[in-house]
């Protein structure tokens, strides 16, 4: 906002956002008004204060912008508002009345979140400082009025004797200020003198000063109020003989309260009438005389007086209205800590585990975790805690007063206790200084030493806030959540804590994310809370703004400076770790931001030494590492201009920066440095930010050496300009408190700090509220784990690679979406022989626009994503996998649909025997009638005549048959091998098994029948796999009964398919079945011919008949890929990624509980992949038929019938207008149904038509189709859907075909398959979880003991194992350099392990042992009953989700 705005309404918000800032010339805007003139005249004029004439030349008062502002604000505005006047050290309103009904208010409310601070000597001389909430403040109190109009300015007079250099009360001499105070008369208000214990104090106690404005006379009950209540009574009017107030005086006058009288038109000095009543004339005076004068007049009188001034008191006097009595919402508004140390202690041991721990070791620790977790859920809530729960639930519309209130009364319980503590804190710091500059007994140093670090832990614990609270909810809300049950005194189930935390955020409240107490994160209570926020706001995108900086570097005051927020403010260190607090966007600013919100991330200060000189360098570097990983800027506050004594604290700050590099993390950073004496010169500051790069620099070059990292200068780390990314920030104060005010270059420094923020906030797209809640997990858990690079990269990778792999499937699927439906147009085609050739030229065309879409998601997402940083790593290997791909699709197709065209010989040869047989029949039904025309012959003897010469025409048209039959025997093949070979020899016969499978679909055979070469073909590709097997490193011979089992067992496994697919063929031309489902609709054309029908009517007919099994074709095809896409958008176990499925199939064999289906899992992992996708859509179209599948196949029924008869007209009149016959409608007819049908001239080629009337053919057709449509509706039910299906275009081998395209590579130790989704992809295998290896049959050597060591874990240890069954160890640790598979696999040594396989390896250990022939005795069976204990309270058949 300019500083001189033009309209009221830009005046305000501009006095607001000053004001916010702490800006104390928010009063010295003076605005001319007028545009809105006339209003303010009229509204003034009914006033009756002032009239028209007065109004001219009026100007906007300040002090009536303030007012303004403050009459129309909520309470909590008016209490941020007043907190913000009195940081400003400005007064503050007492007395308020009603602008319309003059009913007068005390706003009791806006003082409670102000404390004062001020220092004075006691009887013994010694300095004593008091800090307390102004409304408890018992202080002396002057009170200030005048009686009709006077040349002196009281508010001036007033700002002397509280703080010259400032304008405590706005005075007529202030700038901005007008005659045309509108707002002010009748406003009492109050400020104090606050002393600093020095000689230069104008008083020695803290006093309240009260002014009334305008003319006492006026304002009875305000005059009435505060002259009873204060300790010295000041009144200012011209002479005492002419005042029309006399009386009033007198009153005073014969009272005991001092009364000092200063005479504007009078030119004595000081007379004193007696002790406590002082006249004191003004005329001719010099400002500073008078003020001096007047000093110590009431001086004088406050030792006689024994009245002393309370706030709350004021809310005592009758006829007022007191804010917090009138507003309904604002009137009704540590032992399981230890346990939770241990538990984060506990954790952090877990997570770091040492290179000799066993998986006992770990299995133990986690039992310890889990017993300090049900102690914690033991513990009763404490009485407090309870009520707090209860109330803020009955409180729902209200809640936010009654934090308030909660928080003020917190302060005010605990600021005392701190008050005397400090003074304590004091004392014996100076004991302890004068002990050691004298030498004394170091006993007595010692005992005074310990007596200083009591009082000193007693100062950091004795603070307690809503922060606190809210901290032990979060605990209550962990403890239940591990034992998953509610604690028996919690009155609410514990899940709705998360939403009340939720809640207080969107309300505006900081929420505890690090416990400083613990530096633990507390991860579970921070996901619910963050879960239950999107809940509330959706998934909104934040940007995330940290700050990090010294203790009392000034970093909370910045940011509430900045956003007008409300973080704690405190030289003590009693609140610890980082809170977050969430700020909401305006309208307008959210037009120019990528995002929402701003999250704000708020910590304690680095570099700090525990009292016996520890340093808290590690819990510093975690805290930095967090707050860094999180942002997408940080602010570092740095204390002073000389960088040099910051070295270690940069050198924390470069470290997490450069941590965040190697993660592929780059956030921004701006260096503030605060309390500089001179920030406007400009060589100075140039100096100054050479210096501080030349340590960023330096400590560069340390930080890389403890990183392990190549670096030399900060620009290497992370993106800087020295020019703009460091600012340099102006005192806060003007002066010396208590009394200082704010410096205005202070907000001008924060306004132009916000602008920088702004500047890259606009270029960054922060971070969904769920992003942020992965990255809070992410950051944490790799920090648990010390080796930070290595598990936040892993984390962080993961977490992306995940997301792209979701992208990467949508991106597929619409490409093979697109491709089906091209290939299922092309197909048609090639039936109704419309095009005779398909290139890849003509297949690439119509995938363009597809392929340009997907192009440019991919673009969008590799750019925009949150995550594009560690993206980028990736976008070449997946546009090149996306562009072959495309390509593979497109070859695939043009492979089959050429398979088709040089089938098509054969297939003539069919249809056309096929159209021979049903044209013969035809010809001879004609014929058949015709000898019944024109005689009357009863029905049932036309049937019996029909049904006669049918049996004879079938019996010549069908011949001879054939039957397939496939060799069912088979052997089972087993020999004495190493586990290893056997795997590698079962890994090949589940490939070639695999492989079959897709060369029997090429073949085609429910179109073109069986063929005996298919099994040829298949024999030789077995035995070219055996034999290239055979001839690589191998340690094993097959003899031939090895090959020949083989092919008996593929032709077993291939039997059911390849004799279901060539029943398929039977069923669809075998003359005998075939000609037997055209009995009726020939029987139909019989009939039409013995009753004369046309020859038009009898044509209209056959083509509805011969369209039915096209229709029907069609509408299966086109249902079977909507349902596809319908499957992957809903169907929960497909609807995402590789990853998200392999936890469905988990939780299904877990609820199966078959160990037979666990072993299938783990070694025949593929098969059992498809299964379970076959499975999961036959069952979703069977729940679905009639809600999903049903209207599918109802509308697209509806679509053809309409694309029909759109088709017969449009033929109907091209031949009109060419003057065609039939043959040429029908040409016309075939061919603009060709996408669709497979339908073609030559299905009508023997079919006679003599007549050209082509109105009445459309009009057949449209009469004869519908019946013909219902007839195949009528067919449609759950039992027919599979059946009719084409097996190309099944949704579960859609599916099976889309999600199967990816990587199949098993862990060499424990069988966890690979879960990259692409096909001999780039890099390392790897998996989230693995297993227990005794899984995969791994034992000790030259024993049968089964193990039960884990990947993740056996990796950190110093143990070792023997690859291949070989003589030669090789340890854990360095398990690549074992060659081969374990050389492509990425282990890494982490915790990383679904409780699944651990319960699977306890459930079912005896099958296990009797599947390998080995058991689990020694430690591993100690191990077992360990791991039994733990998994006790698992169910899976009701609480799956525990392990999954």
């Amino acid at each position: 906002f300019c500083e001189c705005a033009r309209l009221p309404e830009k005046l305000v918000w501009s006095f607001i956002q000053k004001l916010l800032m702490m800006n104390y010339r928010a009063k010295y805007t003076n605005v001319k008004d007028t545009n809105e003139q006339h209003d303010t005249q009229q509204r003034d004029s009914e006033s009756s204060e002032y009239n028209s004439d007065d109004l001219k030349e009026m100007s906007t008062h300040p002090m009536d912008v303030q007012m303004a502002v403050f009459y129309c604000a909520d309470g909590f505005l008016k209490q941020l508002m007043v907190t913000k006047l009195s940081q400003c050290q400005y007064a503050l309103p007492l007395l308020v009345p009603d602008p319309f009904t003059q009913q007068i208010e005390f706003p009791f409310w806006t003082f409670r979140q102000i404390n004062k601070s001020w220092k004075m000597n006691n009887t013994n001389n010694e300095i004593i400082s008091h800090t307390e909430p102004i409304y408890k403040a018992e202080t002396p109190m002057v009170f200030f009025f005048r009686f009709g109009a006077v040349s002196s300015s009281k508010s001036q007079l007033m700002n002397s004797l509280i703080n010259e250099k400032h304008n405590t009360f706005f005075h007529r001499n202030c700038p901005g200020s007008s005659t045309s105070r509108v707002l002010m008369d009748g406003v009492v208000e109050i400020a104090w003198f606050c002393p600093s214990g020095t000689n230069y104090d104008t008083f020695t106690d803290c006093v309240a000063f009260c002014n009334l404005h305008g003319d006492a006379g006026d304002h009875e009950k305000q005059l009435q109020i505060l002259t009873e209540m204060a300790s010295v009574n000041v009144v200012l009017l011209p002479q005492l003989d002419r005042n029309k107030s006399i009386k009033m005086i007198q009153n005073l006058y014969t009272n005991k309260k001092p009364l000092i009288c200063l005479l504007t038109e009078d030119e004595s000095t000081v007379t004193e009438m007696n002790k406590t009543k002082f006249e004191i004339g003004l005329k001719e005076r010099s400002h500073s005389d008078a003020s001096e004068e007047l000093r110590r007049a009431i001086n004088d009188c406050l030792p006689e007086t024994s009245f002393t001034f309370r706030l709350e008191d004021v809310s005592k006097h009758s006829d007022i209205r007191v804010d917090e009595e009138d507003d309904d919402d604002s009137s009704r508004g540590r032992e399981a800590g230890k346990l939770w140390h241990q538990w984060c202690q506990k954790n952090k041991e877990l997570h770091r585990p040492r290179a000799d721990e066993t998986e006992m070791d770990i299995s133990r620790k986690q039992a310890n975790l889990k017993r300090l977790r049900e102690q914690q859920h033991a513990f009763n809530i404490c009485t407090f805690i309870q009520f707090f729960i209860k109330e803020i639930h009955l409180l729902a519309e209200n809640k936010i007063y009654f934090l308030k209130w909660l928080e003020i009364f917190l302060d005010e319980y605990i600021s005392m206790d701190i008050s005397v503590l400090h003074q304590k804190y004091d004392e014996k710091w100076s004991a302890v200084v004068k002990l050691k500059e004298n030498n004394y007994k170091p006993e007595q140093l010692k005992t005074e030493q310990e007596e200083f670090e009591r009082i000193y832990e007693e100062i950091q614990t004795v603070g307690f806030g809503l922060e606190h609270i809210m901290r032990e909810i979060g605990q209550i809300y962990e403890s239940c959540s591990s034992v998953k049950k509610n604690k028996k005194d919690l009155q609410v189930h514990f899940s709705s804590l998360p939403s009340l935390a939720a809640e207080m955020m969107v309300s505006g409240f900081p929420l505890e994310l690090m416990d400083g107490d613990a530096a633990h994160v507390p991860v579970i209570w921070i996901s619910a809370v963050l879960d239950q926020l999107i809940q509330k706001l959706g998934d909104q995108r934040a940007f995330v703004l940290s700050v990090l900086g010294t203790q009392s570097s000034g970093k909370s005051t910045m940011l509430n400076a900045m956003f007008g927020l409300q973080f704690a403010v405190s030289a003590s260190r009693c609140t610890r770790g980082a809170f977050m607090q969430l700020v909401r966007l305006s309208d307008e600013m959210k037009t120019q931001m990528n995002f929402d919100y701003i999250l704000i991330v708020d910590t304690e200060g680095l570099g700090a030494l525990d009292l016996s000189g520890r340093s808290t360098r590690d819990h510093d570097n975690e805290l930095a590492t967090f707050v860094v990983g999180l942002a997408n800027q940080t602010l570092i506050s740095i204390f002073g201009e000389n960088p040099s004594g910051m070295q270690d604290i940069l050198q924390i700050v470069v470290q997490a920066f450069m941590r965040m590099k190697k993660v592929r993390l780059n956030p921004n950073c701006v260096f503030v440095h605060q309390k500089i004496s001179d920030v406007t010169a400009r060589e100075k500051n140039m100096e100054g930010r050479r210096r501080l790069l030349e340590t960023l620099n330096e400590m560069t070059k340390l930080a890389a050496k403890d990183e392990g990292y190549d670096a030399e200068c900060f620009s290497d780390v992370i993106r800087f300009d020295v020019q703009n990314d460091v600012k340099y920030f102006a005192q806060l104060w003007e002066g010396s408190p208590p009394m200082a005010t704010p410096n205005p270059n202070y907000c001008e420094n924060i306004q132009e700090l916000k602008e920088t923020i702004e500047t890259c906030a606009s270029k960054s797209h922060g971070m969904t509220l769920t992003h942020l809640k992965d990255r809070i997990k992410d950051l944490w858990d790799a920090l648990l784990k010390e080796q930070f690079i290595i598990n936040f990269r892993k984390s962080l990778e993961i977490s992306a690679y995940r997301k792209l792999e979701t992208e990467y499937s949508k991106w597929s699927w619409s490409l093979r979406s697109a491709m089906m439906e091209t290939e299922n147009k092309l197909h048609n085609q090639i039936e109704n022989e419309t095009i005779h050739e398909v290139k890849e030229t003509n297949l690439q065309r119509e995938m363009k626009k597809t392929s340009e879409k997907v192009k440019k998601s991919m673009s969008d997402f590799f750019e925009k994503d949150t995550n594009a940083d560690i993206l980028i790593q990736w976008k070449t290997s997946f546009e090149i996998k996306i562009k072959e791909l495309q390509e593979n699709i497109v070859r695939e197709t043009e492979t089959k649909l050429n398979q088709i065209l040089q089938q098509e010989d054969l297939k003539k040869k069919i249809d056309a025997q096929k159209t021979h047989h049903e044209n013969t029949l035809i010809e001879k039904s004609k014929k058949l009638a015709l000898e019944f025309k024109d005689k009357t012959i009863d029905a049932e003897i036309l049937k019996k005549e029909f049904d006669l010469f049918w049996k004879q025409c079938v019996k010549k048209i069908i011949t001879e048959r054939s039957r397939t039959n496939i060799h069912r025997s088979t052997k089972k093949f087993g020999y004495s091998l190493s586990r290893e070979d056997e795997a590698q020899i079962r890994s090949l016969v589940t490939d070639i098994a695999q492989h079959t499978d897709s060369m029997i679909m090429s073949f085609n055979i429910s179109k073109m029948g069986y063929d005996i070469r298919c099994i040829q073909q298949i024999t030789d590709y077995i035995k070219k796999r055996v034999t290239e097997h055979q001839e690589g490193p191998v340690k094993y011979v097959f003899k031939n009964e090895f090959f020949r089992d083989l092919v008996l067992s593929i032709c077993m496994r291939a039997n059911k398919m390849i004799t279901d697919l060539h029943r398929l063929f039977r069923d669809a031309n075998d003359p005998a079945i075939y000609v037997k489902k055209k009995r009726e609709q020939y029987y139909s054309i019989f009939k039409k011919y013995c009753h004369e029908a046309t020859s038009v009517t009898i044509f209209g007919g056959i083509i509805c008949q011969k369209l039915k099994e096209p229709i029907e074709q069609s509408v299966y095809k086109k249902t079977a890929r909507d349902l596809a896409d319908e499957i992957r958008m809903n169907c929960e176990s497909l609807n995402g990624n590789r990853s998200k499925l392999e936890k469905y199939i988990l939780k299904t064999l877990a609820e199966e509980n078959d160990f037979d289906k666990y072993m299938n899992y783990i070694h025949n992992h593929k098969d059992h992949f498809k299964s379970f996708i076959r499975d999961e859509v036959s069952r979703y179209i069977t729940d679905k038929f009639s809600v999903s599948v049903l209207p599918k196949m109802k509308e697209n029924i509806k679509l053809l019938q309409q694309k029909i008869m759109k088709t017969a007209h449009e033929s109907t009149e091209c031949v009109q207008v060419d003057n065609g016959n039939v043959g040429l409608w029908l040409k016309s007819f075939t061919q603009q149904l060709s996408d669709e049908l497979i339908f073609s001239e030559k299905d009508l080629s023997g079919v006679k038509h003599d007549d050209d009337d082509f109105s009445l053919l459309q009009d057949v057709i449209r009469d004869t189709l519908p019946d013909v449509m219902s007839e195949i509706s009528l067919r449609f039910n759950t039992k027919a859907f599979p059946k009719n299906l084409d097996y190309k275009f099944r949704p579960d081998e859609l599916l099976i075909d889309h999600f199967c395209q990816c990587c199949w590579v098993q862990c060499p130790f424990c069988k966890a398959t690979c879960t990259n989704t692409i096909e001999n992809h780039d890099g390392d295998h790897s998996v989230p979880f693995h297993r227990v290896i005794g899984l995969n049959g791994m034992h000790y050597k030259n024993t049968r003991n089964l193990s039960t060591s884990i990947c993740t874990s056996a990796v950190a240890s110093n143990r070792s194992f023997y690859p291949n069954a070989s003589d030669d160890n090789v340890l854990w640790q360095e398990y690549r350099t074992a060659g081969g598979d374990y050389a492509d696999w990425s282990i890494t040594s982490d915790l990383s392990e679904l409780p699944n396989w651990k319960w699977f390896v306890c459930k079912f250990k005896k099958d296990l042992e009797k599947y390998y022939n080995k058991t689990f005795e020694g430690r591993e069976k100690h191990n077992l009953i360990r791991l039994l204990k733990q998994l006790k309270h698992i169910s899976f058949k009701k609480k799956k989700s525990h392990i999954l």
